[in-house]
């Protein structure tokens, strides 16, 4: 399985220390989280697209690329690519010339975004959005796989003998996951081109998602892909830990109490109890994280939120740290021994690095002992 992070690039001020981050300091905070991630082990990291403030990222492909030119072995992706609002030409083209910089390192992770108003800025009407995903992405799809393309469609301009320049690495096309917070379409769309589906949940009930990745085996099954144990999934959630699960719960309690995405609709404890958040120690971590199979069967990828509603960069590094060292390696120990003969690997563009070695201990945050000696870690 491959476990890395995920950043929406959220502005937002520290309910703790009270200040607000620029827009610089927020973008720097991402790009070194994503080395930072490399670093510690992890195997991807991916950032969102928004047009609209608290965000800062508009352009993952920017972002993407600076972060591909200071890394080795990350596998690179979007959360998510607007296949809704952006022009598939500009997709298939921007991309690409990304996988080709990055050396393979890269995939997208599509969707409609959770920004309505972004819909008539880029001149198309959100009552078109499930037309607008399926037309567009059959575009792309095809951009990827064809020259000469001839395209007649409702969304954008025609088409005539149109090839997409450069061509994907070695003629191998970024792998697509189809994100989806509630609509049943997505996962519908993945299984019909055989692509990922990503469960893309950080504050809903997580048999809510179930019921969608159950919908997407079940389809992709029928479409002839193969069985419902070899589809491709991919899992979000949120990740708070230190050693005492009392520590982590006092300290994320102030983030927790001023995120937009939980808006008071539980109590912290009710939504660990009942969402993929995961906030205590490593072991409860590990215990949560595992118990997911239970829900989801065997996945291919695990992405972890660890800088959402103004945690600041010191803490959500450390947050990397801990999962490189303590969370992810117990997980992969668990997870080879017990995963199915049938369910696939994760998906690898052939010219990409095998996974990164395991991380050098890194230094207690206080700079007194190594990490791992910390009493509960």
């Amino acid at each position: 399985m491959q476990f890395g992070i995920f950043s929406v690039g959220q502005l937002a001020p520290d309910p703790r220390a009270g200040r607000m981050p620029t827009e610089h300091e927020r973008i720097r905070a991402m790009t070194a989280l994503a080395v930072r991630a490399e670093e510690a082990g992890l195997d991807v990291f991916a950032t969102g697209e928004h047009h609209n403030p608290p965000y800062v990222c508009s352009s993952p492909a920017t972002l993407l690329a600076y972060v591909a030119a200071r890394t080795r072995r990350l596998v690179l992706s979007t959360a998510t690519t607007l296949i809704t609002t952006n022009d598939p030409v500009r997709v298939a083209e921007e991309y690409a010339l990304l996988q080709h910089l990055a050396g393979g390192r890269l995939d997208l992770i599509t969707g409609r975004g959770d920004t309505p108003d972004a819909y008539p800025w880029f001149g198309q009407d959100l009552r078109e959005a499930p037309a607008l995903a399926r037309e567009n992405y059959a575009l792309l799809h095809r951009l990827w796989r064809e020259t000469d393309v001839d395209w007649r469609g409702r969304s954008r301009a025609r088409l005539d003998g149109f090839t997409s320049t450069p061509r994907p690495l070695d003629g191998v096309p970024p792998f697509v996951w189809h994100a989806s917070v509630r609509s049943p379409q997505a996962a519908e769309l993945a299984a019909h081109y055989g692509d990922g589906f990503f469960a893309g949940n950080l504050l809903a009930p997580v048999e809510h998602y179930a019921r969608l990745v159950e919908l997407y085996r079940t389809r992709y099954a029928e479409h002839g892909h193969g069985t419902p144990e070899q589809a491709i999934v991919g899992v979000g959630g949120q990740l708070f830990v230190r050693a005492r699960s009392q520590d982590a719960l006092s300290e994320f309690r102030p983030y927790f109490g001023r995120s937009p995405a939980y808006g008071g609709h539980w109590s912290l404890e009710e939504c660990t109890a009942r969402t993929p958040l995961t906030v205590g120690s490593p072991a409860e971590a590990i215990e949560k994280i595992l118990g997911f199979r239970e829900a989801y069967g065997h996945y291919q990828r695990q992405l972890f939120a660890v800088d959402h509603a103004g945690i600041p960069l010191r803490t959500a590094l450390e947050q990397i740290d801990i999962l490189g060292e303590h969370i992810v390696p117990a997980l992969r120990r668990e997870l080879a021994a017990t995963r199915p003969a049938a369910a696939p690997p994760a998906p690898r563009h052939p010219a990409a690095p095998a996974r990164p070695a395991p991380a050098t201990p890194r230094a207690d945050p206080s700079g007194t002992r190594p990490a791992e000696t910390r009493t509960g870690v």
